[in-house]
């Protein structure tokens, strides 16, 4: 095998997959660091406990690193995608047109459905205690300001997420290898990212992975990233601020405040529903949505 075979596709007008995957992972890293240094000095000056994790973190050190990430993401990804595979950005599935806006509102709605059923499942099986409101207990000034900021998090985190993982690599591992393959392992990868939330376990990250292959299914049907993307926010929004699940081992703001005491194989306890095995129905509610949603779309899959 000569060198070129080792490095470039078998036309020879880019590098294989493998590298291009492993070159956009490297620029990451670098533009990460790059971002992250000033933001933990930032961090830490306003609140030395920072250095000390812990699952609950205040929601403007939350959006703050949101934004830095976004910022790394967008460019290791976008540049990636101009000069290592040599295709527009928009070939990722970032086309501009009010059917984006629509599949974007679409998977939020279709998450509230999801987050919806496993709450309504888990009190009916008495795995959870309703125990108020936000507006119970704190003034509507900060419910209001709580509830938006996570919501702008979010909708970084479905960005981000999901220009990562159903955009670059999905779309690349495919190009490389095959589209089942592509779908497999970049759900894995996705799951194997959340290993590092508090409370994980590797059944939180089996959750994850399949999550993913939900949202891969998603991209699969439009071509486009904005219904994953809507679903991801979503998913992450409503199961947090709307339910009062923990998002991925995160306890973060609640409008609606639960205590959770079902079995922790089903409930999936500290991390969150994607732990348990309660995620599993919610998945197929949701595939089902999206397919009749994308019934009538012309896609050549």
């Amino acid at each position: 095998m000569t060198l070129n075979q080792i490095f470039l596709s078998p036309d020879g007008s880019r590098l294989r997959a493998g590298w291009r995957l492993l070159i956009q992972t490297i620029v990451l890293l670098a533009f990460s660091v790059c971002l992250s240094i000033p933001i933990v000095v930032i961090l830490v000056a306003s609140d030395p406990s920072f250095i000390y994790f812990i699952p609950r973190i205040k929601p403007e050190f939350l959006l703050l690193a949101s934004i830095g990430e976004t910022f790394a993401v967008t460019l290791s990804v976008f540049l990636a995608r101009r000069f290592l595979d040599k295709l527009p950005v928009e070939s990722l599935g970032l086309k501009l047109n009010l059917q984006a806006l629509f599949d974007i509102l679409a998977g939020i709605g279709f998450a509230f459905i999801q987050m919806g059923f496993i709450f309504v499942a888990m009190l009916a099986l008495g795995w959870l205690t309703f125990t108020g409101f936000a507006w119970d207990v704190d003034p509507i000034g900060t419910v209001i300001t709580s509830v938006l900021t996570f919501f702008i998090i979010f909708i970084f985190v479905g960005w981000n997420e999901e220009l990562m993982s159903r955009g670059y690599h999905l779309q690349t591992l495919a190009s490389g290898i095959n589209l089942f393959w592509g779908v497999i392992i970049s759900s894995a990868v996705f799951g194997l990212l959340h290993l590092g939330n508090p409370n994980a376990t590797w059944i939180s990250a089996a959750g994850i992975f399949f999550a993913g292959v939900l949202f891969a299914y998603a991209y699969l049907r439009t071509k486009q990233l904005w219904l994953p993307i809507g679903l991801h926010i979503g998913w992450n929004f409503f199961e947090g601020v709307g339910f009062g699940f923990p998002v991925s081992g995160l306890d973060i703001y609640a409008l609606t405040r639960i205590e959770v005491h079902g079995p922790v194989i089903w409930t999936g306890g500290a991390f969150g529903p994607e732990a348990g095995l309660i995620v599993l129905p919610a998945l197929i509610v949701g595939a089902i949505l999206i397919y009749y949603y994308t019934a009538n779309r012309d896609v050549n899959l």
